[in-house]
């Protein structure tokens, strides 16, 4: 197997496991959570047919990477990562609402704006913008977080009238996500990037709000590079980018937008390489690391004995 795509793990003292659409979590009797990042690729919503070898590796480690570094603004999930593609954390009550922050009239926003539309979430977009412009400064864009099918967006206003959030909270996510964004739009700069837009989620632990799930990658994440932005911008050209988005135009141009009544095209096989080694550009892009391939030859069993092994230390530990 050098792509995991479904499978289905029995951990010590696992009590459930929730599929998404690309983590499978597995939640302990202890109140530990064991995420596994699957080599599955979602777009529109809907899972692709194949696997792309090394992503949930590169997943697993980017967001590894800035929980690391953002520690010092807000309490996350994290506790290790005992394989390439798991993490293991702190099971916390999730918050049914995603921050989506944006940067730049990008993706969803640019859509809708091209579409007409000057609001986005009751948030004003300025007239006159182009397709990738910089935000006079960062919108908040939430959306409901759904278990199947489209998230939806709304409105700061919906989420408080409506009980969904209480205040006190729902501020306290804000201003973390602005944090948060300043903190990942800065590293990125510093290799040579523009984080354009991303969406954080998080959960209650103990009443405390905490950051959970992952942060700052490309199924999360939209990234530019910054070497040209100005002068591809003044020609009116597309923007050289570090995101699944090349994912969503292909599948576009193949036909396909997630609408009712259409088909998911045929997934060549160097499609789907090409799709990998994005991935790890990434991850070594915006890391400055090298990436190290882990050995796929069994993806299934070296997650499990890891896993395993961790557990047990940690049982021998207590």
């Amino acid at each position: 197997m050098t792509a995991i795509t479904k499978a289905s793990f029995n951990f010590p003292r696992q009590i459930k496991v929730y599929n998404g659409k690309v983590r499978d979590v597995y939640t302990l009797d202890n109140g530990l959570l064991v995420m596994v990042a699957s080599d599955r690729i979602s777009a529109f919503d809907y899972i692709l047919p194949k696997g792309i070898p090394f992503k949930g590796q590169v997943l697993n480690q980017v967001a590894t990477y800035f929980l690391e570094a953002t520690r010092d603004i807000c309490p996350n999930w994290l506790l290790a990562t005992p394989d390439p593609s798991v993490a293991v954390g702190i099971a916390c009550e999730p918050i049914r609402v995603e921050m989506v922050i944006r940067g730049y009239l990008a993706g969803h926003a640019a859509r809708e704006y091209n579409a007409g539309k000057r609001t986005l979430c009751g948030i004003a977009m300025p007239d006159g913008m182009k397709e990738n412009d910089k935000f006079p400064s960062p919108i908040i864009t939430p959306a409901t977080k759904a278990d199947e099918g489209h998230d939806e967006d709304i409105s700061r206003e919906d989420i408080l009238e409506k009980g969904i959030v209480p205040r006190e909270i729902y501020e306290t996510m804000e201003r973390y996500t602005y944090q948060l964004f300043q903190r990942g739009s800065e590293m990125a700069a510093q290799q040579g990037l523009i984080l354009v837009d991303t969406k954080y989620e998080f959960g209650l632990r103990n009443g405390t709000v905490t950051l959970i799930d992952e942060i700052h990658t490309p199924d999360s994440s939209r990234y530019f590079h910054l070497d040209g932005y100005a002068e591809r911008q003044e020609k009116g050209e597309a923007q050289k980018q570090l995101s699944k988005e090349f994912v969503r135009q292909w599948l576009m141009e193949n036909g396909f937008q997630g609408k009712e009544g259409q088909t998911i095209p045929y997934m060549p096989d160097k499609f789907v390489k090409t799709i990998s080694e994005r991935y790890i550009e990434l991850y070594e892009k915006i890391t400055g690391n090298i990436f190290v391939r882990s050995d796929i030859e069994n993806i299934e069993r070296r997650i499990d004995r890891n896993v395993r092994t961790f557990l047990a230390e940690q049982e021998l530990i207590k």
